[in-house]
């Protein structure tokens, strides 16, 4: 990615509203296992795409499953086609937490290239990662009418791939950590990790939450589809992706489901919060946005929120709203961003000046 392209783009996250809590207060996850029936995507090595990946998710929603706390949603369950444009608003209906896609890559022209990568929805004139992009993207020309349902969208154009990245770069913030979460696991379980990297996949594109793309490896080396295609690769595999799930949930909404929806409006800022319940060494912040572009932190460049405190990590600036040693504290400021308008604020904690998941903190 050329640095003076990305510095042309003016990118600021104020997230959008992205997903309320399920009814039944359970946190949702969508699993979509790529392609499907007449589309069997990557084929090498006597393996086909399809297949993997279907095995490989059902193990993932199996897995998660077994949490009480946790509800999954998937896009197929069995060898079907499902229209690319379909797999997001099965997303949006479920109004889900996060949506995780899952494939597995393929190379031709290097039959050594081998490892996991997990994309998120972003900007890239990175000719590898156009080309990851093209090749998911290119199902579409398995519906008749493509060329209306994606607005003129043209699979062999890269001017396409990157237009699509341009139009949702909401909840980016949130992608990559959980993106970052998955690549780590990989690393955990002895895979080869590639990396986290941007691309302009059309499954990723109208999703309004946090999403990832999982490459799960190559098909076209020898070694590694024979592990994908295994029952012993594909359980560890999807291990590490419910571990991932699991233990993002956990960063961002603690052990208790901390998801707030139908939040009353309220017109009244409360600075001084009562901390009946503080912990020491501990404390709370709501993150409201992020951005790269560097603001003033003033009242009136935060819908009148006070105070605001920054963090950056390089190009990057996190914004949050308050400071509290106290949890109940701290879910009536998360209220008091909500109500404000940053729907996808999210409580953030800190222990000893580190950084910490809430529920660690809560510990």
């Amino acid at each position: 990615m050329k640095k003076n392209y990305i510095l042309t783009l003016l990118i600021v996250l104020f997230f959008v509203p992205i997903c309320v809590t399920a009814q039944n207060g359970k946190f949702k996850v969508v699993l979509d296992a790529g392609h499907g029936g007449k589309d069997p995507g990557a084929i090498a090595n006597g393996v086909k795409e399809k297949d993997v990946v279907l095995a490989t998710t059902l193990l993932v929603g199996e897995m998660l499953e077994k949490e009480k706390d946790i509800e999954v949603v998937y896009t197929r369950k069995t060898d079907v086609f499902i229209e690319l444009a379909n797999r997001p608003k099965i997303a949006n209906a479920a109004h889900a937490n996060v949506f995780v896609s899952i494939h597995c890559n393929s190379a031709a022209k290097a039959p050594a290239a081998h490892g996991t990568e997990t994309f998120v929805m972003g900007v890239t004139k990175n000719a590898s990662n156009l080309e990851v992009a093209r090749r998911e993207n290119e199902v579409i020309t398995l519906e008749s009418d493509y060329k209306i349902k994606y607005d003129g969208y043209d699979p062999k154009s890269p001017e396409s791939v990157i237009g699509t990245s341009i139009l949702q770069e909401d909840n980016l913030i949130q992608s990559i950590e959980l993106a970052a979460a998955l690549e780590k696991n990989f690393e955990g379980a002895n895979r080869y990790s590639r990396g986290v990297k941007q691309a302009g996949f059309l499954v990723l594109r109208d999703i309004y939450m946090p999403r990832v793309l999982i490459e799960l490896g190559f098909l076209t080396n020898k070694n590694e589809a024979k592990y994908l295609d295994s029952a012993a690769g594909q359980r560890k595999l999807a291990q590490q992706i419910a571990n991932s799930i699991i233990s993002y949930k956990k960063e961002y909404y603690g052990g208790d489901n901390l998801l707030i929806a139908d939040t009353a409006p309220s017109t009244t800022i409360a600075t001084n919060v009562s901390d009946s319940k503080a912990i020491n060494n501990v404390e709370f912040k709501v993150q409201i946005s992020a951005s790269g572009k560097k603001l003033e932190l003033k009242a009136q460049n935060f819908k009148g929120l006070s105070p605001i405190s920054i963090e950056s990590a390089g190009n990057l600036y996190r914004y949050y709203y308050g400071s509290t040693s106290s949890y109940d504290a701290a879910k009536e400021l998360l209220k008091q961003a909500q109500a404000k308008g940053y729907d996808s604020a999210f409580v953030v904690a800190y222990k000893d000046g580190k950084k910490v998941s809430v529920s660690e903190a809560l510990k």
